[in-house]
């Protein structure tokens, strides 16, 4: 069976690139780390290092040892500070992905709620574009995440939260000066640019299909939301997306957004945890003034969308 001391000593080295610096952050002497070491590679019956002059380099299986060790010493720490808080404290770490639309309409007041309500958590928030959300999930890098169209797998507890109707952006001079709805064929014609969602093209929009149209005329792909707003400030093309998405812009006045019909386009946001993982206090006070904040800023119109339920 598996150590958890042999895997936060691993993990130590790992991080520091040395049995010296693991000893000192440890405060356990390098003769014994290096013991336990031993005992981790005779286990899994390869080296997890190789010994350099100047350090310890991990091997391909020590990098994949280290994924799991980190995912088992965090949910052990998580476990201790949930069982030990038999008061009903919410405290210990919590770590939320976000989309960059997410962020924009309900990050500084979520972020607010919890400084002010739970002083004891510990926030890590992280902004991803959604596709990217995923892997940090399955990495254990954030405890839920809030991701649009998130592909149907058994290792995620998924609940929709809202869907959004996508919307044409561009200049007057690129996507026309009527507010007329414009047609899905219609804006096929145009010189589209198109956000790359990392591992999962998905979080543009619900229907797969209707997306790889799209993909084939998009003349740019980017996946920075800076560099898109500023091609399509310039004039370079047009964006599907929300009106959320690029708000300052139309807030300014520099685009505009017409509506597209012939079919509707749409996205659906879910809000996704690992299945594996089991919640605590923490975690599911963390998700209740999360969805309550989503709820309030579609109420109020900050978020253009309609609630799943």
């Amino acid at each position: 069976m598996l150590d958890t001391r042999q895997l936060q000593y691993f993990s130590a080295i790992y991080e520091q690139g040395s049995l010296a610096q693991a000893s000192t952050q440890l405060r356990v002497a390098a003769s014994a780390l290096s013991h336990h070491l031993a005992q981790l590679e005779a286990r899994f019956g390869a080296p997890l290092f190789l010994r350099k002059p100047r350090g310890m380099e991990p091997t391909a299986a020590g990098h994949r040892l280290y994924e799991h060790a980190r995912s088992i010493l965090r949910a052990v720490a998580q476990a201790e500070t949930d069982m030990t808080d038999t008061a009903g404290k919410i405290s210990g770490p919590v770590s939320v992905g976000m989309s960059y639309s997410a962020v924009k309409a309900i990050g500084v007041p979520f972020i607010t709620q919890v400084v002010q309500d739970f002083p004891k958590v510990q926030l890590a928030l992280t902004e991803s574009l959604s596709g990217v959300a995923l892997p940090h999930l399955l990495s254990s890098d954030v405890d839920m995440a809030l991701v649009y169209n998130p592909p149907a797998d058994p290792a995620f507890q998924s609940e929709a939260v809202l869907e959004e109707r996508m919307v044409c952006v561009g200049r007057p001079d690129v996507i026309g000066k009527t507010d007329d709805p414009i047609t899905f064929a219609e804006l096929l014609e145009l010189p589209i640019i198109l956000l790359r969602q990392g591992l999962s093209a998905r979080a543009i929009m619900d229907d797969v299909m209707l997306l790889k149209k799209i993909e084939t005329r998009a003349i740019l792909q980017m996946n920075s939301v800076q560099a898109i707003a500023g091609s399509i400030e310039a004039g370079l093309g047009c964006v599907i997306g929300t009106r959320l998405f690029m708000q300052d812009q139309l807030d300014r006045g520099t685009v505009k957004a017409r509506p597209i019909t012939s079919p509707e386009l749409s996205r659906t946001l879910y809000l996704c945890r690992l299945a594996s993982r089991p919640p605590t206090f923490a975690s599911e006070a963390i998700r209740d003034a999360l969805l309550s904040h989503v709820r309030h800023a579609v109420e109020t119109r900050i978020w253009e969308a309609q609630l799943s339920h």
